[in-house]
């Protein structure tokens, strides 16, 4: 049996159409770093990092862009939501209002518990929780 040292998530995939849309949303309104980004002109597609520090230290997210892609992708039933933490949800979905960010879910406690949670809509319509952390 492998031991828990031996494993780590480095990223967590999601496909959007809009490549340039997505990454503004995900740099300017969270804030988060484009760490890479390659084309792969053989198989049409264009696969993009993101996140607050490299896979080194924690995870990111990958962004793939099909090209030649005109409709939205369907999200599905099975995909639940990326997680961020951070120190003042309150102030911070008001900043992401201002900024242009959709926010679907304003900051309060959660149902049947004490944690202060809220949800932002990236432009392809994937949920993002925001948990206040101290």
């Amino acid at each position: 049996m492998a031991d828990e040292r031996d494993f780590r998530v480095l990223h967590t995939m999601i496909r959007v159409l809009d490549l340039e849309r997505s990454l503004d949303f995900y740099t300017r309104i969270l804030g988060m770093k484009l760490l890479r980004r390659n084309d792969y002109p053989a198989g049409e597609f264009t696969l993009a990092f993101v996140g607050y520090d490299d896979e080194k230290s924690q995870a990111v997210i990958e962004l793939t862009h099909n090209w030649g892609r005109t409709e939205p992708y369907v999200i599905g039933d099975g995909f639940g939501h990326i997680a961020i933490g951070a120190r003042d949800i309150y102030a911070l979905c008001q900043e992401l209002k201002t900024a242009g960010g959709k926010v679907v879910r304003e900051p309060g406690p959660m149902k049947h518990g004490t944690t202060h949670i809220a949800f932002i809509e990236d432009p392809d319509g994937y949920k993002i929780e925001l948990i206040q952390v101290d």
